[in-house]
């Protein structure tokens, strides 16, 4: 019997990148120098390329002075889900242009140089489909790639990877319709893979140790097509979000609606509450 394994190694030898770099070159490179001694690293038919979105960003020239922070969140909120004030100020949790509901857009100043700030990549899905074409093209290999942003979670401590770009890969694993196994139906599992590789790549990414791309080999069954959803299939409709709004969201509502009663207006509803975002 052939047990079901995967292995996950990072890539070293990437430096700095900076705004205009070649992404593809500079991974190609640092994966060449690892084979060196150990040809086994060589990148295959069915690995999973993960990359941190920090150094597809920064190619794309998305840094911003830090001074401009609280700008830059505003003008990559869609809305604002919740706030909360601190000592340190004000942190938002808000929806991103690219569907994201992140803290501070995602605009991060960790990991960066000094004096900056670090916005998201502009279309993530973009950027990783166009990481998977030319590094297919250039191999001669057929892999897939994702692109991962850290996130707080409702409801857990601290944060986890998890795929906001995907490209040339199956992102989830659906499986209602069959049974457990006890032999009981499954009615709404639906395993989000393309998540669950970015957690288990951050583990040997880390946060802190300047190693931004890490390989999965042992799941090439994901691995399809560049004509794949990207990541932004993952997001949840608005009918299908139950807990679209944060406290303080969801008061406004309430009194909104209750002013529009008591005045004899039209009710406000959560579609006609975000409209215009």
């Amino acid at each position: 019997m052939t047990l079901p394994r995967f292995s996950a190694w990072a890539v070293t030898g990437i430096p700095e990148v900076h705004d205009g770099d070649d992404l593809v070159a500079l991974i190609c490179d640092a994966v060449a120098k690892q084979v060196t001694d150990d040809a086994d690293l060589a990148l295959a038919d069915g690995d999973i390329l993960v990359v941190a979105s920090k150094i597809v960003a920064k190619a794309e020239g998305r840094l911003v002075p830090a001074t401009d922070r609280e700008k830059a969140i505003t003008e990559d909120t869609v809305r604002v889900v919740a706030e909360r004030v601190h000592a340190g100020g004000v942190t938002r949790i808000v929806e991103t242009r690219q569907g994201l509901i992140m803290a501070a857009a995602g605009i991060d100043m960790s990991n960066v140089p000094d004096g900056f700030a670090l916005r998201l990549p502009e279309d993530p899905d973009k950027s990783a489909l166009a990481l998977c074409a030319t590094l297919r093209e250039r191999l001669g290999i057929t892999l897939g790639i994702i692109i991962t942003d850290t996130f707080g979670r409702p409801w857990r401590v601290g944060q986890t990877d998890v795929a906001i770009g995907a490209a040339g890969l199956q992102l989830t694993e659906d499986m209602r319709g069959g049974n457990d196994a006890n032999g009981r139906p499954l009615h709404a599992t639906i395993a989000v893979v393309a998540d669950e590789i970015a957690g288990a790549a951050d583990l040997v990414k880390g946060k802190a140790g300047g190693l931004p791309v890490a390989v999965v080999r042992g799941l090439g069954r994901l691995v399809c097509g560049l004509d794949a959803p990207g990541a932004r299939s993952l997001v949840r409709s608005l009918e299908e979000d139950m807990f679209r709004f944060g406290s303080a969201e969801a008061y406004q509502l309430g009194y909104d609606t209750a002013r529009a009663d008591l005045e004899g207006g039209a009710a406000v509803t959560p579609q006609s509450a975000t409209q215009g975002n």
